[in-house]
């Protein structure tokens, strides 16, 4: 439906709902196509006094939709009239009237007015990351960070994430600004990038070396570089940390990771005490492998061939150099069906120790079990990027020798362009197995000595975790 391009009389709305094949619902696809033509205020204004004088009140679908054309042409006086009505209306307002009246109003001179709704909301549900960003935005464009600050950190106790955009926007409100406050609060969104092993964008990248540089008296200058293979900084010339663990550090990981993920509250829910038992003794006959596969995870990566035969190469690449692998596989997999041939399967067993468990179980636990008590050489391959088992280990130092285990040990698997090989992806791959990427020995996520940072960076924005570390580094130092 086309709207009108100027504001019509009761008569005449009356004559085109008429006309509409489903009457009905006619006001609702009208201002919905007046969203998405962007219509004047006035026309859409003509059509709910038109819905008012005829029904005596206005639904409140339609005055979201009304409300909505506001946000979008920032209507700062008619977004707080429809506010009003809705509170006069309605006792609650659902999330959807409170993210657009927050961004509405934070976009506006009336920015106040969206932390008393911020506020409001919090009363009965948890605001969304989109009313926190809003409001960031809105205390950092009027140059309070220390209310920017304190509603980000709101949002991360809430466990929300927050998006890259807001992060840069940090750092972008931030320029030119004085104060020691400051300056710890954008250190500890630094920190927050390691610890998450996030990697910024280009632009977010550029935002971040304009702030150190624009630090009154601070003396920063920033210069992209590529880190050399022995991880030492072309620019500064310092050595970035190694990507080993220490002994002391795999021994604390592997005992915590055992008793907090593979012994916690979740691993049994769908795996038996039982299973998990003979699984155990299983590996404890067979250490150590140099490789552990999850079989099921593997056997997607072409969706369009069969799912033994996906394994079945993977297998064969990663047996090449007599590896010892371990492929944890599921119990339907020994049925012979389109999917899984027998033959294809025993051929496979030549070559590597499989354990097939019941189909209802959760194979991460195994996986983690296998590898860490194989012992630092052992790799992993699979395509997850085990989340949940990050979140459940307690505290923020454990959360990180698990992310730096994992970067240095999970093999990620693709298929290659002309899908007829596999690719395998590791920033530590054995030299002698894979010369796909050579092995680094420093560890790729944001560093600093103090006098020094260095930031690993992405030429593209990518919102998703991403197993592919970057090539690019931001040398920050002070002179």
């Amino acid at each position: 439906v086309q709207p009108p391009e100027k504001p019509l009389q009761a008569e005449e709305w009356s004559k085109l709902r008429e006309s509409f094949q489903s009457p009905e619902i006619f006001e609702e696809v009208m201002f919905n196509s007046m969203v998405r033509y962007n219509s004047p205020i006035d026309v859409a204004k003509s059509l709910l006094t038109h819905v008012a004088k005829s029904n005596g009140d206005i639904a409140y679908n339609l005055l979201l939709k009304y409300l909505a054309l506001c946000v979008q042409q920032g209507q700062t006086s008619e977004i707080r009239d429809v506010y009003d009505i809705m509170k006069m209306r309605f006792k609650i307002l659902e999330s959807g009237a409170y993210n657009l009246l927050i961004k509405g109003l934070s976009n506006s001179d009336q920015w106040r007015m969206a932390l008393t709704l911020l506020e409001e909301v919090k009363k009965f549900m948890t605001p969304s990351r989109t009313n926190y960003e809003s409001c960031i935005k809105a205390a950092g464009r009027h140059k309070e960070m220390n209310l920017a600050f304190e509603l980000y950190h709101e949002m991360l106790a809430k466990d929300l994430v927050p998006t890259l955009d807001i992060l840069q926007a940090l750092f972008d409100f931030s320029r030119g600004m004085q104060g020691a406050e400051l300056q710890k609060e954008l250190f500890g969104v630094l920190s927050y990038l390691r610890e998450n092993q996030i990697y910024p964008h280009k632009t977010f990248m550029r935002s971040v070396k304009l702030w150190f540089e624009s630090i009154p008296g601070g003396n920063w200058r920033g210069h992209l570089t590529n880190i050399k293979d022995s991880g030492q900084c072309p620019v500064c010339n310092h050595q970035l940390e190694d990507s080993d663990l220490t002994e002391e550090e795999y021994n604390n990981l592997r005992e915590r990771i055992i008793r907090d993920v593979i012994h916690g509250t979740d691993t049994f829910r769908k795996t038996s005490p039982q299973e998990f038992e003979a699984f155990q003794t299983f590996v404890e006959n067979r250490l150590p492998f140099d490789i552990v596969i999850d079989g099921l995870n593997v056997s997607h990566i072409k969706p369009r061939r069969m799912q033994c035969e996906n394994l079945f190469d993977a297998v064969n690449s990663l047996a090449k150099n007599n590896a010892r692998l371990l492929v944890l596989g599921r119990k339907h997999m020994l049925i012979n069906s389109s999917n899984w041939k027998r033959e294809i399967m025993k051929e496979m067993q030549k070559k590597a120790d499989f354990f097939f468990a019941e189909n209802i179980s959760e194979d991460d636990a195994f996986l983690l079990y296998a590898t860490l008590r194989s012992g630092q050489r052992c790799k992993f391959v699979t395509r997850d990027f085990l989340r949940d088992h990050k979140a459940a280990l307690s505290d923020s130092l454990t959360r990180h020798l698990f992310r730096k285990w994992q970067r240095g040990h999970q093999v990620a698997i693709s298929p290659s362009a002309d899908g007829k090989r596999i690719h395998f992806t590791s920033e530590k791959l054995f030299l002698s197995l894979f010369i796909q990427q050579p092995a680094f020995s420093y560890d790729c996520v944001v560093q600093t000595t103090g006098d020094t940072w260095h930031i690993p960076y992405k030429d593209s924005f990518e919102e998703k975790y991403s197993y592919r570390v970057p090539r690019k580094w931001l040398c920050i130092q002070q002179q």
